[in-house]
C-alpha cells in the first residue's frame, strides 16, 4: 500500500499515525447496505477499516440509484444483491482490507454469527425490530453501535456506547405505534442520507481508531430542507431500563418475529422458513410459470401479479402486496409449506 494512500487523513493530529494504524486490525459490521450503509460503507472502505461486513437482505432496483451511492444501472439490471454489489464496487475502491458480503436477513437465529468479532456496528436498516436486535447484541457483548434514520429531508443520529451512555431501548422504551413515514409514503432525497451516513461513519471511526473517548454523547437531528440542524444531550441511562439495566434481550432471544414489510416497496419477505433453496432446480420447476429473471444469488419470478425472488436461504421478497396472509400463499404456492 502506498504511504501515501492515508496521508490526509493521518496529517489530521487527532486520528495521526496511531489511529491509522488502529484502523487497519480493527472490524466494522455494517447492518442494511443502502442509503445509509452505502454512505457509511465508502467511507470506511476508502479511509482503510481493515475488515467490513456487509449484511444485506434486498437487491438493487432503479429506485435505489437515486440515494444509493454505491449502485450502477448494471447492478439495477443485473438485480445484484446489494450486499454483493456493494463488496465489489468497494474493492474497487480498496483493494488492500477485507469486505464480506452476507446476503441474509439479520435475524435471532443469526445474529450471533453476522455480527460476531464486530468492534462497532452501523445501523443502516429500515426498521425498528432491527434496532431493538442490534441493540440487544450490542448491550449484551459490550459492543458500540451507532443508530441512524432518515426519511424525506429529515435524519437522526446517535452512538450507544454500552456501560457508558442510554441505549436504544432507553430512549425508545417501545417501538412507535401506528404507521410511521417511510421512503416510500413521504419520499427520501439523497443528502439527508449522505449526512446521516457519514455523521455515524464518523462516529466509528473514532472508535475504530482508538479515539472512543471523542464520540458525541450526543443526538443530531437534522432537517436539510427546512432547517435547522441541532444536537441535544442523550439522556442518561435509565437504571430501570429492561435492556441495559435489567438484562433481557427480548429481540435477540426471538420473542418478536415475523415477516415484516419492507421500507420503500409494496412488498413483504418471508423468512420465517428456514431451508435451503436449489435456485437451478427451482427456475426448472417454474418454468413457464412465468417470465424468469435468475443470477448466482437470486432468481425472480414475475407472474403477472406478483414479483417474487427468491434467495439460496430459503427466503423470499414478494412485492405487489403488503398483506403477509397473501405473501405467504403466494410463498406456499412455489415452495411449499
Amino acid at each position: 500500500m502506498s504511504p501515501d494512500r492515508y496521508s490526509r487523513q493521518t496529517r489530521f493530529l487527532p486520528f495521526g499515525e496511531e489511529g491509522q494504524r488502529c484502523l487497519e486490525t480493527a472490524s466494522a459490521v455494517i447492518v442494511g447496505c443502502g442509503a445509509l450503509g452505502t454512505a457509511q460503507a465508502a467511507l470506511l472502505a476508502r479511509a482503510g477499516v481493515g475488515r467490513l461486513r456487509l449484511i444485506d437482505r434486498d437487491y438493487v432496483e432503479e429506485s435505489n440509484l437515486q440515494r444509493q451511492v454505491l449502485y450502477t444501472e448494471a447492478d439495477a439490471a443485473a438485480a445484484l444483491p446489494k450486499a454483493e454489489a456493494a463488496r465489489r464496487h468497494l474493492l474497487a475502491a480498496n483493494s488492500g482490507i477485507s469486505i464480506e458480503a452476507a446476503i441474509a436477513d439479520l435475524n435471532p437465529r443469526d445474529a450471533e454469527d453476522l455480527l460476531e468479532g464486530a468492534d462497532v456496528i452501523l445501523d443502516a436498516t429500515d426498521n425498528f425490530e432491527t434496532r431493538y436486535l442490534i441493540n440487544d447484541y450490542a448491550v449484551r457483548e459490550g459492543v458500540p453501535w451507532i443508530y441512524g434514520a432518515a426519511v424525506g429531508s429529515y435524519g437522526i443520529a446517535m452512538p450507544v456506547l454500552p456501560g457508558e451512555t442510554a441505549c436504544f431501548r432507553c430512549v425508545y422504551p417501545e417501538p412507535p405505534s401506528g404507521a410511521q413515514p417511510t421512503c416510500e409514503t413521504a419520499g427520501v432525497l439523497g443528502p439527508i442520507t449522505s449526512l446521516i451516513g457519514a455523521v455515524q461513519a464518523m462516529e466509528a471511526l473514532k472508535i475504530l481508531g482508538g479515539r472512543r473517548a471523542s464520540v458525541r454523547r450526543k443526538i443530531l437531528r437534522a432537517d436539510l430542507w427546512n432547517g435547522p440542524i441541532r444536537e441535544i444531550d442523550m439522556p442518561l441511562r435509565d437504571p430501570e431500563c429492561p435492556t441495559c439495566g435489567a438484562g433481557e434481550f427480548p429481540w435477540l432471544d426471538g420473542m418478536y418475529r415475523a415477516p415484516v414489510s419492507l421500507c420503500g416497496r409494496n412488498a413483504v419477505q418471508i423468512h420465517e422458513r428456514r431451508r435451503p433453496l436449489d435456485l437451478v432446480g427451482l427456475a426448472v420447476r417454474l418454468g413457464g410459470l412465468g417470465e424468469i429473471r435468475a443470477n448466482e444469488f437470486a432468481l425472480r419470478l414475475l407472474d403477472g401479479e406478483f414479483e417474487v425472488t427468491f434467495f439460496a436461504d430459503g427466503r423470499a421478497i414478494i412485492k405487489g402486496t403488503t398483506d403477509i396472509g397473501v405473501a405467504r400463499s403466494v410463498y406456499s404456492r412455489y415452495v411449499g409449506n
